[in-house]
């Protein structure tokens, strides 16, 4: 079975670790194909889906350039093992119901948006150019799963009572989206990439109003969960990725 080894440097690292979430959290919504309560969100989550797809693809196409080995971008996705994939955990927890999937989207978007929109402005011009693009993409994402949490939130007690099973379910993993790992805080001095603790007061403010729209509590702060960005990772991930690289791995090379 080929598997592939990265050089572990700190650009490089990073653009894997959004990449990986990018890809990871698509291979979540596209389980949901053909299971939407209705034909209209079928369409919207399969779009969604598309749209982090890209973002994974711009990232680790130039996660590829950055390593100048001749890897492309699909030996990146389906060549790494679980322990080099450095997602956070929130992206790889179970598909659940269609309460649980809303509420990571929300969740993740509104720690994106603001995320993309300052990388808009970093010094490195390829991620400002993907982020360019990525900005806009995130703002549909937002809004989009934050109407979903109102009208789960505040609509019958069924809805309410799984939308909030849902947030109290994923709050543990939030708390991972603004760890910095070591080797990212020379990125972030350098203006590379944003220091998540400026993203922070978005975020908060963001779930704050959408909770309050949709009657809901926020979930109380505790121990987080984290690893995903170091390579240790739950369960979930390996059965992902068996499924997801089942192809490449049993035909090595094989092009369409």
């Amino acid at each position: 079975m080929t598997t592939v080894a990265v050089a572990e440097t700190p650009l490089l690292n990073a653009l894997l670790a959004r990449a990986d979430d990018a890809l990871i959290h698509a291979h979540r919504l596209s389980e949901w194909c053909g299971y939407a309560p209705m034909l209209e969100e079928d369409l919207a989550l399969a779009n969604v889906a598309l749209d982090l797809l890209g973002q994974a693809r711009s990232l680790y196409q130039y996660a590829a350039a950055v390593e100048s080995v001749g890897r492309s971008e699909d030996d990146l996705a389906y060549l790494r093992d679980a322990p080099a994939f450095r997602n956070a955990l929130i992206y790889e927890q179970p598909k659940g119901d269609f309460a649980y999937m809303i509420a990571r989207l929300f969740l993740s978007a509104a720690y994106m948006l603001p995320w993309w929109r300052a990388v808009a402005s970093s010094r490195d011009a390829t991620l400002a150019a993907i982020a360019a693009k990525a900005e806009k993409e995130a703002t549909y994402h937002l809004r989009h799963a934050g109407e979903w949490v109102i009208r789960l939130g505040d609509g019958t007690a069924e809805s309410r009572a799984r939308i909030t099973v849902a947030f109290d379910a994923l709050w543990r993993f939030t708390g991972e989206l603004f760890h910095v790992e070591h080797d990212e805080r020379a990125l972030i001095d350098s203006g590379i990439l944003p220091d998540p603790a400026a993203i922070r007061p978005e975020w908060d403010a963001t779930v704050a109003r959408v909770l309050s729209l949709a009657t809901l509590d926020r979930p109380k702060d505790g121990w987080m969960h984290t690893g995903g960005r170091r390579g240790v990772h739950t369960e979930h991930l390996g059965h992902i990725l068996a499924v997801m690289q089942h192809l490449q791995r049993a035909y090595p090379g094989a092009t369409w």
